[in-house]
């Protein structure tokens, strides 16, 4: 599909005002420059208490102009996609960025990419009816399950992104993205106890998703579900002790725990826990996590990234060892690395920078009721809220929404409260056994890097460690990111 015309056409872009655009931006001198047009439509629907208390439907649209000279980044945006306020905002980067002279490049390569999600032809249906019946089905779905459910909040949210890159090494591209997500929360109460469920779904979907098997009633229900599962649980224990984490969303702990320290940015700046250990053993040779944003329909695919290029499956940890880390193109210049792909930004207004994808632990051979048997005492953790990250220590915190005890090797009472702490470097050596089971997250993970968010999707089979804590908080001292539902 030729998504760049959306722009010529709408906006009355041509290749030579990106000629000129970047022409602008490099004469003050530099390495690179590039240019990233966005265009977004979205929904929001929220629902409390049976009644829609917010709806909303906007539209945007902006350019951002980067520069770099060296380490240096210029960077000026503008909601204005004239000839005169693009130029003006390619002077401005420029001006900040000033460095060597270079000519930008005549002419462009434009990136050939797969076909990973539909690409409706026209905006986002406008018709709110049809989302806001979904969030009731949901509501009423939660309510049924039951009757100690008090409380329901449902949210329903989508978008379709259009954006266009050129840029001064002859890249161009261009890619329109959909993504929508449903949100289910629910409270139930018994006595003087109450406690809290949540569940949702999507990807780089439309609305028709939610008519198949994984429908309102569906996330509804696994929300409730969990919700009054808590009522009956008993604290956590506390302590070290063998934990099993269950397949799908627990790789929150490899984006955690590993992903982010894996990004190219801080491993150039030394600030990783994982600098300088390529080709090093990091985990059980039982390990293998791949960041991959080639998947259909997955909430962190793309056709392209934010910077022109295609995005690739890119292998972090092979049999333990250390093979490479995340990269955008500035990164890579700098380390002397190849990009792969992972340039990322929230909008056009923000500059790009190393970002997971789709990142998830390769399925082992391993049964997951004898991972569960070869457990005496020990905890298993089925869902998570999220979880932080101390990038310089690899130091990770993360609570469990899910959790339950193993006793002689059987699954027996509810836990609640269980925190797992650990250090991303050193809590995947201790995996002993990993699960045939491998699945994917639901589709509703976004994450949080220096004020940017963006969506992502988290993946594992079941995975045994032999030794974690559990218990207890944690707070870091220095860069948080964060990864929520």
């Amino acid at each position: 599909m030729d998504h760049k015309r959306y722009f010529f056409e709408k906006f009355g872009v041509t290749e030579r005002l990106l000629e000129r655009c970047l022409g602008e931006a490099l004469s003050a001198g530099g390495d690179y420059a590039d240019l990233y047009f966005e265009s977004v439509a979205s929904t929001s629907l929220g629902l409390d208490e049976s009644i829609a208390k917010s709806a909303s439907q906007g539209v945007s649209a902006g350019c951002g102009i980067r520069v770099v000279s060296g380490e240096r980044t210029g960077y000026a945006y503008t909601d204005d996609l004239s000839a005169d306020r693009l130029l003006r905002a390619a002077r401005t980067a420029a001006l900040i960025a000033s460095g060597p002279a270079r000519q930008p490049i005549q002419g462009f390569t434009e990136t050939s990419s797969p076909s990973l999600y539909p690409a409706p032809a026209a905006e986002l249906d406008t018709d709110l009816s049809a989302k806001l019946d979904l969030i009731m089905r949901a509501d009423r779905a939660a309510r049924r399950y039951d009757q100690r459910v008090t409380q329901v909040r449902t949210s329903y949210a989508d978008e379709l992104r259009r954006i266009l890159i050129a840029a001064s090494d002859g890249t161009f591209a261009s890619d329109t993205q959909p993504l929508a997500r449903m949100s289910i929360f629910v409270l139930a109460k018994n006595g003087d106890r109450t406690a809290r469920g949540s569940s949702g779904g999507g990807g780089r979907v439309e609305i028709g998703y939610f008519t198949g098997a994984k429908g309102p009633e569906f996330f509804a229900t696994e929300a409730a579900r969990t919700a009054v599962l808590q009522l009956s649980a008993v604290p956590a224990p506390a302590g070290e002790m063998e934990v099993v984490l269950g397949p799908g969303w627990p790789g929150v702990l490899l984006h955690e725990a590993v992903g982010h320290g894996l990004e190219a940015d801080f491993n150039r700046k030394k600030t990783s826990a994982f600098a300088g250990l390529i080709g090093r053993p990091v985990a059980s040779p039982k390990v293998t996590v791949v960041d991959n944003g080639r998947m259909a329909l997955r909430r962190g695919s793309l056709n392209v990234d934010d910077e022109g290029s295609s995005t690739q499956e890119t292998v972090l940890i092979e049999g333990g060892v250390l093979k490479g880390y995340l990269s955008d193109k500035l990164s890579a210049r700098l380390m002397g690395i190849p990009s792969t792909g992972n340039g990322r930004r929230e909008s056009y207004q923000q500059i790009p920078m190393p970002r997971m994808t789709n990142t998830y632990m390769l399925a082992g051979e391993d049964s997951p009721e004898d991972i569960l048997r070869s457990v005496k005492r020990g905890l298993y953790a089925v869902n998570f809220g999220g979880g932080q990250v101390d990038i310089t220590s690899g130091k990770f915190v993360f609570s469990a929404s899910e959790a339950y005890l193993i006793e002689d090797g059987k699954v027996t009472a509810p836990v609640r409260d269980a925190t797992l702490i650990g250090n991303g470097p050193e809590a995947l050596k201790h995996v002993s056994m990993v699960g045939n089971d491998l699945a994917l997250d639901e589709g509703i993970g976004t994450c949080g890097k220096d004020g940017q968010s963006v969506p992502v999707g988290v993946g594992m089979p079941t995975v045994k460690l032999d030794r974690m804590t559990v218990g207890g908080t944690g707070r870091s001292s220095t860069r948080i990111l964060t990864l929520a539902r």
